[in-house]
């Protein structure tokens, strides 16, 4: 079992409903275990045009599935709350992202971990370090050395 970290988002159809939603439904991943989540956050939209707030969270997963096994799983659940892929960084009902699987390094065409944006984004740092504050990632660097160097987006606990 791997200790995985997914990062929840969504900024359309009651954003914390999905978010909910989406939690119940990683609960029913087969060879997974939902361990915990963090808060919810509201955050600035990142991406094209005028958008709505987001909700993020980070929930912690024991995992015996692989990196794309899960990845698929993720991407069942997003297409189930109407995930639309049209716009890149555009409104959605709901992002789910591996931030991290284990220690593993990865760069495939689907899939990058470490997240590969992740060290840019406080709105998954600061919920990710809520699960755990003293975090170091497979490349050696510390989570709250991450999180120093985050910009810093308007970001509100719920």
């Amino acid at each position: 079992m791997e200790k995985v970290f997914i990062g929840l988002g969504s900024n359309l159809s009651e954003p914390q409903k999905q978010l909910r939603s989406a939690l119940a439904a990683m609960e029913e991943i087969p060879d997974c275990r939902l361990l915990r989540c963090s808060s919810f956050y509201h955050s600035a939209p990142i991406g094209p045009g005028e958008q709505p707030d987001y909700v993020n969270a980070v929930v912690e997963l024991e995992c015996a599935l692989t990196p794309i096994e899960l990845l698929d799983q993720l991407q069942t659940i997003e297409q189930a709350h109407g995930r639309e892929r049209s716009v890149r960084w555009g409104a959605r009902t709901l992002d789910l992202d591996v931030l991290l699987f284990g220690e593993q390094q990865l760069d495939e065409t689907r899939l990058q971990v470490p997240h590969p944006r992740m060290a840019e984004r406080n709105f998954v740092l600061q919920p990710l370090a809520e699960l755990d504050p003293q975090l170091q990632l497979p490349s050696g660097e510390l989570l709250q050395q991450l999180l120093q160097d985050c910009p810093q987006n308007r970001l509100e606990k719920f």
